[in-house]
């Protein structure tokens, strides 16, 4: 028994050691350092450290004692206790996956996703939720399958996203390109079909841009990386040579990206004013980002539309808020997501952490998290009916516009037209505008060059060029 307590005291001195020092290292100033572990602290690292022990002793099965798997999955709970999607322990295999995704380059199926946030009557966070698409990135198997912004992947082949945490999920969906995985997609309130995708090496796109023959600019900006402020720098000065009279910046199904890049591409049409402000918890890790005068590229009577949807968060909202804010844009489309957090990601040896640090807010204070951007002009997405619901799964499932688009690569207006008319002799009761946009999609999908924008049936893009035009 006399050997058992001395271990048990060894024991308790190393754990205890390596978890003082994951807090000091975790912590976020010299001077919360400075304040050393709270007698709170102290209490529940002496009741983590007894309950260790006394697993790592005693448990019938020493077989399944490795003292690694006990820290890390000691560590995923307690980061999962934070109920934030964003904030997770990283296992050596995790840190990989991350540093694949920061190169630019990965082997999966294009989705940026997050789990959906439902709550409970008393307004807590409810675990074991779907995980929702963000936004499927342009170009991509999942793009080019039709797996579209605020869909539900329910299930990836025989497993049950519910209870899978968001890098789970993001593991599933990443393989050797040229793999298969399906997943079941819900879409609205009933549609669950199953979509086969085979991955890919995705490269993480920046910028699609064409100028209209209304000397109109159009810029896609489809995600913000390091290399998306010096693209954007080059689209725009060469429209200045085409007698520009107005700039579309389309930000719709933009999951966001790095912070820098935003901040840069901002301050182009910024002459002065604040671009967004960064609240933590720890004053001295509170900033504002203002515009520099001298970096503007953009005359400051330049007419700019910016376009939003459900699908466009974190970066692309600063971008939409800062020039709202600011008074240098209208913003048009559907309100925004919401993702109004920023995270570190740290390294402790072989392992690390990505936790939220602080929250990000417009120029005007506006809260950007679970809030999004709400719009000058909003225009919502006409959810199907019952019936409508019924035709679009009829037209999955059958392949009927698929089929169509295979036998006839490039129609014309009219044979558009007559093949919308004999959808509707079969009982297809969805709108013309909503069949030639999944007409014009699955046209898109099968072109290397696929067209930059659709003014014939974006509704949202209409608007923004007849506000450009008419200034209102």
């Amino acid at each position: 028994m006399a050997m058992i307590q001395k271990k048990e005291r060894v024991v308790w001195i190393g754990i205890t050691l390596f978890l003082l020092g994951f807090i000091f290292f975790t912590a976020i100033t010299s001077s919360l350092i400075a304040q050393g572990p709270t007698l709170d602290d102290q209490q529940a690292l002496k009741k983590f450290t007894e309950i260790y022990t006394y697993l790592r002793e005693y448990y019938v099965d020493e077989t399944k004692i490795d003292s690694n798997k006990l820290i890390d999955g000691a560590l995923a709970g307690m980061f999962k206790s934070l109920d934030d999607p964003y904030s997770v322990y990283l296992t050596k295999d995790d840190l990989r996956d991350l540093e694949d995704t920061s190169n630019g380059s990965f082997g999966g199926v294009g989705l940026s996703i997050s789990k959906q946030r439902i709550y409970d009557k008393n307004g807590e966070l409810m675990e074991n939720t779907p995980i929702e698409v963000v936004s499927p990135l342009e170009g991509t198997p999942a793009f080019k399958a039709g797996v579209n912004a605020g869909d539900l992947i329910m299930r990836i082949e025989d497993k049950n996203t519910t209870e899978m945490t968001l890098d789970q999920v993001v593991k599933e969906l990443r393989g050797q390109p040229g793999s298969k995985v399906t997943v079941t997609i819900k879409r609205g309130a009933s549609l669950v079909f199953d979509v086969t995708l085979v991955r890919a090496s995705i490269e993480i796109p920046t910028v699609r841009s064409e100028m209209m023959d209304n000397g109109i600019g159009y810029i896609r900006i489809v995600e913000f990386t390091n290399f998306t402020p010096a693209r954007i720098r080059d689209v725009i000065n060469e429209y200045k040579t085409k007698n520009l009279k107005g700039l579309v910046i389309d930000l719709r199904s933009n999951p966001g990206g790095v912070l820098s890049s935003v901040i840069s591409i901002s301050d182009y049409f910024l002459e002065k004013g604040a671009i967004v402000s960064i609240r933590s918890r720890v004053p001295s890790q509170n900033f504002v980002y203002n515009s520099n005068k001298n970096n503007d590229i953009v005359s400051e009577t330049m007419p700019i539309a910016v376009l939003v949807d459900k699908g466009s968060a974190s970066a692309s909202e600063i971008l939409a808020g800062a020039l709202q804010d600011n008074h240098r844009a209208v913003i048009i489309g559907e309100k925004s997501y919401g993702k109004g957090t920023v995270q570190h990601v740290k390294f402790v040896d072989d392992s690390g952490f990505k936790l939220t640090v602080a929250r990000f807010f417009t120029p005007d204070g506006k809260k950007i998290d679970k809030e999004g951007v709400t719009p000058d002009i909003e225009i919502k997405e006409e959810e199907y009916t019952d019936s409508e619901r019924e035709s679009f799964e009829k037209i999955l499932k059958e392949n009927l516009i698929v089929n169509f688009v295979s036998q006839t690569p490039n129609p014309t207006e009219k044979q558009v037209n007559d093949f919308i008319a004999k959808l509707k002799k079969q009982g297809i009761v969805l709108r013309e505008l909503a069949l030639k946009r999944l007409i014009h999609r699955e046209m898109a999908r099968g072109q290397n060059n696929p067209p930059v924008y659709d003014l014939s049936t974006d509704t949202v893009l209409q608007r923004a060029v007849e506000y450009i035009q008419k200034g209102k």
